[in-house]
């Protein structure tokens, strides 16, 4: 059966991986993405009928009481139709086994359940938990398995707690797994518009010959919630929203929009490019960084649970970068996230230049939750008048029935890509790397001279101060929602 990839290639889907071990098996990721994902998969027919898939978590519960756990969150949260007869059939291939991962003696009891199982290798580990288990996960392998060629791991992001951190991480799982079989997944690559814009920068003449500084005034990139901390208070509190979306996510979207077209399309060539835009982002000086960096915080914040009364933690954060190459200088890219903002939405809004912002045409590609693309532009009105109106031409995703019914879901569609080795829709180190030095020197940038976290209202778009890193005679785009 032959797979499309994420740069467009159809690879053979050939994969010996019949063993899925799933670290933080009792997680919400694991009940809400992850068994959804599989159940997907099953159904489709891309695991085999002797596929095995191992939950393991810290709660006692029996193989039996598991499996029906799972299934009340596949019922919600499957993309395909559920049926008994499909979650049966998922069902027959789930095993749990209750362990401390930070117990390298409970290694050898997993050692042990292998051998009841039968299984020796070629194991996809999937570390849905906390990177500071990682470690602890990685060194108990060692317990069972010498650095097996063939065994591959996915590592949730956020990948490291700064630099330093994820250089540790990656040496330590560098030193147990090969470096083609380490998956460092970032969920918004496997996103069916984000995957897309390639497609629509280098397979569309009408955008390929005006993207960039001649005819582009400025690139926004949102990723706002509408929910606050919730459950991730704990994790959230030390993170913040500039590690935790920034570094990541909106900086993936970024180097995609800028990128240069690839030599090929093949994953190293895709993210090389991606790569040349890191390199090429503009140094951010000594006394300058407050008109590159803002960021804030939801009133009531402090009084979530979780969350210290005296915290620092940003939940808004919004930067300004620049790419210093003959396609773009001069090019301001703008990155907003946020929680509880005024709307929930994962959009690019690239902004062409105009004699002012509201004689601009604007394209709007839109991530999550609707998935589409907007383009705004200027028609005379309909009648005897010569007024001029902005209109919008519009492809939503949603509104193509074929692809609602055929298109998997990112974690589905990143499970599947990782069985059959496509790196396309994972991050590389040396991107990880890159992208956490540029972000960690802006952010000592901003302690050092004193930036505030500023304080916005619930359901707004964050504070005021956001402003002071526009270009003069630039502003936000705010568009309908239509």
């Amino acid at each position: 059966m032959a797979v499309s990839t994420s740069t467009g290639l159809l690879i053979m889907e050939t994969s010996k991986n019949k063993v899925f071990v799933l670290f933080g098996g009792t997680g919400d990721l694991a009940y809400r993405k992850l068994f959804p994902a599989l159940y997907n998969l099953n159904v489709r027919g891309c695991l085999p009928d002797d596929y095995q898939i191992i939950g393991i978590g810290r709660r006692d519960y029996t193989a039996e009481e598991y499996i029906e756990i799972i299934r009340t969150w596949v019922q919600q949260f499957s993309r395909l139709e559920y049926t008994e007869e499909g979650f049966d059939a998922l069902a027959r291939k789930i095993r749990y086994l209750q362990m401390d991962m930070k117990d390298v003696m409970a290694y050898e009891r997993l050692g042990e359940f292998y051998e009841e199982l039968g299984i020796s290798d070629n194991i996809i580990y999937y570390y849905a938990v906390s990177p500071e288990l990682f470690r602890y996960i990685t060194k108990g392998l060692t317990v069972i398995h010498k650095r097996n060629e063939d065994n591959k791991v996915i590592v949730e992001k956020p990948f490291g707690k700064n630099l330093e951190d994820a250089g540790k991480l990656n040496r330590e799982l560098e030193d147990f797994f090969r470096c083609e079989n380490i998956y460092r997944i970032d969920h918004y690559l496997g996103k069916e518009m984000l995957m897309n814009i390639m497609t629509i920068r280098f397979h569309n003449t009408i955008f390929k010959g005006i993207w960039n500084k001649d005819f582009i005034d400025n690139i926004q990139i949102n990723a706002f919630e509408t929910v606050g901390v919730g459950s991730r208070a704990g994790y959230y509190d030390q993170s913040g929203a500039t590690k935790d979306m920034v570094q990541n996510h909106l900086l993936q979207i970024l180097t995609i929009i800028a990128m240069e077209e690839p030599t090929d399309n093949t994953a190293d060539a895709v993210h090389k490019a991606q790569e040349r835009v890191l390199d090429s982002f503009r140094p951010v000086q000594s006394g300058e960084i407050l008109n590159y960096m803002v960021k804030g915080r939801y009133r009531g914040y402090t009084e979530e649970e979780n969350v210290a009364p005296d915290s620092k933690t940003e939940t808004y954060a919004a930067l300004k970068f620049f790419v210093e190459n003959e396609r773009w200088t001069g090019v301001p890219f703008y990155i907003r996230t946020g929680k509880k903002m005024g709307k929930r939405e994962s959009e690019v809004r690239i902004q062409f230049k105009g004699d002012n912002p509201d004689e601009a045409n604007v394209l709007l590609i839109r991530i999550q939750p609707a998935e589409g693309i907007v383009l705004k532009l200027f028609i005379k009105k309909p009648g005897t008048t010569q007024e001029i109106v902005k209109v919008s031409m519009d492809y939503w995703q949603s509104d193509v029935l074929e692809n609602i019914m055929n298109t998997p879901e990112a974690y589905e569609r990143l499970i599947q890509a990782c069985r059959v080795s496509e790196k396309g829709l994972f991050t590389e180190w040396e991107q990880i790397q890159k992208s956490w030095s540029f972000v960690n020197k802006m952010v000592a940038l901003y302690a050092e001279e004193g930036g505030d976290v500023h304080e916005y209202e619930p359901g707004s778009y964050g504070p005021l101060e956001a402003n002071r890193i526009l270009a003069p005679g630039s502003r936000w785009i705010v568009e309908d929602q239509t």
